[in-house]
């Protein structure tokens, strides 16, 4: 895997073999900065990536000038990894929190300009995750919660549904409350 762009393009981050946790391909990310290049100015940006696996969207976002960047993983070999990239990338602006997502959703006092998730496509209960997000009232109005899922899934009747991009498998879901 490498770093799509910003200060750390093409910055490899390679976890070790045998890590369990399913990356978002270069290509499907490439496509997914493309969309938000259009559509925010990442300075300044407070952003929460949630299931955080290698740490690779989370080091996308700050290597293009997000202010802020947690990343939550509950794979205590996943957090460690991503804590120890981001210290070898010098992202100064990524904060590691190990944590269940949804118990790190029910306390979560923060509000953030972009939400990321990428969680198992298999997650049992995956389909509630944009009801969770927007019940913990973790977004700042008219922003922007992005879910990574597969085939299996559609959220397109979702109240807050706003557009879906596809790379290959890999399906986005955008979702924005406008208040």
């Amino acid at each position: 895997m490498r770093i799509i762009g910003g200060r750390l393009r093409g910055k490899a981050v390679n976890p070790p073999a045998g890590y369990k946790a399913r990356p978002t391909t270069d290509f499907a990310r490439e496509g997914l900065f493309n969309v938000l290049d259009n559509e925010y100015e990442f300075e300044d940006l407070k952003v929460l990536d949630l299931f955080g696996g290698t740490g690779a969207v989370a080091f996308e976002f700050a290597s293009r000038g997000a202010a802020r960047v947690w990343s939550v993983e509950m794979a205590r070999e996943n957090a460690s990894f991503i804590k120890t990239e981001a210290r070898r990338l010098g992202l100064d602006n990524v904060t590691m929190v190990r944590d269940n997502v949804f118990d790190f959703l029910s306390v979560c006092h923060e509000r953030f300009d972009i939400v990321f998730a990428d969680p198992p496509y298999a997650l049992e209960g995956l389909e509630t995750l944009p009801d969770k997000v927007y019940s913990a009232d973790i977004l700042h109005p008219g922003c922007y919660f992005i879910l990574e899922h597969g085939d299996e899934h559609s959220f397109t009747e979702h109240p807050y549904f706003k557009k879906e991009k596809k790379y290959g498998r890999v399906h986005f879901s955008f979702f924005r409350k406008e208040d």
